[in-house]
């Protein structure tokens, strides 16, 4: 599973603002925020809320983003790069190492090529998550965290769920790894996603899940199964409405190989007619679908508890 938005709320808010003495903070704020409206990631949301609507009257060119690393653009004729420390490594910008280590998502800003500061953002772990993992391990099913996050948050949100592996600091074509890693020693493996980044994963996934709410379209139209509401007790449910179904198929199945069986028997001794033939093609399959029917009036609340 993905954690920004899937396993939490997907809505951060900024915490600290730390920026090097004598600089001017507002008018990097301003810049930061100008470059972050370009991008829709929860991260930029966050920035909005807390400079508030981007100044344009600033000049704004050569945009661009950089999958799992952040923002790079040009603001007054100044170059500027706001993402996490892996942007700042790219293009080889120095920065104190401590950022590695805080528990918060970490916005690093780079200007002209020189580490100026950053700013920590914060995200609520989902209130059903705890229960979630606790279900899935009840269904015996092994939970992993896959995000491009750093990897100090993702360890502290793991541990806080009882998530059973995590990593972090993942690009998209990191979590295509990993999901492969997991494939050839498990039987089956889903994906739980919401994020353009996620989309490559969720498809090559045995079983690919969306959150329908947050999710990008481009993973929502990728999914075999989507979540609308984007709650993740919603999984164990998804996984029990699997199992429902599969055991009613399989009713269905052996009924109908064994009434036909005995049809058959029958037919061979000479003891049946043309109302049994006819039961054990017709009946058998309206039989089939009142048994489907059970699906539906099946109350699956107590999986998502």
């Amino acid at each position: 599973m993905d954690k920004t938005g899937t396993m939490t709320e997907g809505v951060f808010e900024v915490q600290d603002v730390v920026f090097k003495e004598g600089l001017d903070k507002q008018g990097i704020l301003d810049a930061v925020n100008l470059l972050e409206s370009k991008s829709t990631h929860p991260a930029a949301t966050a920035i909005h809320q807390y400079v508030g609507e981007p100044n344009h009257g600033l000049s704004l060119t050569e945009t661009e983003e950089i999958a799992g690393h952040g923002l790079k653009g040009r603001v007054n004729g100044k170059i500027y790069l706001v993402g996490n420390v892996k942007l700042l490594d790219k293009f080889q910008v120095e920065y104190p190492k401590e950022l590695n280590d805080l528990v918060y998502t970490t916005i690093a800003i780079a200007e002209d090529g020189e580490y100026v500061g950053y700013l920590t953002i914060a995200d609520k772990i989902k209130a059903d998550a705890k229960a979630t993992i606790e279900k899935l391990h009840g269904l015996k099913v092994k939970a992993t965290m896959l995000s491009g996050d750093k990897n100090a948050v993702v360890q502290f949100v793991a541990k806080e769920l009882g998530i059973d592996k995590a990593f972090g600091d993942l690009l998209p074509e990191d979590k295509v790894e990993k999901l492969k890693e997991s494939k050839s020693s498990s039987s089956i493996v889903a994906f739980v996603g919401d994020g353009v980044n996620d989309a490559p994963v969720v498809a090559l996934s045995d079983v690919g899940i969306a959150m329908g709410g947050l999710g990008s379209d481009a993973t929502v139209e990728t999914a075999d199964v989507v979540i609308q509401d984007d709650r993740p007790s919603k999984i164990p449910m998804a996984i029990a409405i699997g199992k429902k179904t599969k055991s009613i198929v399989w009713q269905n199945i052996i009924l109908a190989f064994v009434v036909k069986g005995i049809v058959l028997l029958l037919g061979a001794g000479g003891l049946a007619t043309m109302w049994e033939a006819v039961f054990a093609d017709v009946g058998v399959a309206l039989l089939a679908i009142l048994n489907a029917v059970r699906i539906q009036r099946t109350d699956y609340r107590d999986s998502v508890k």
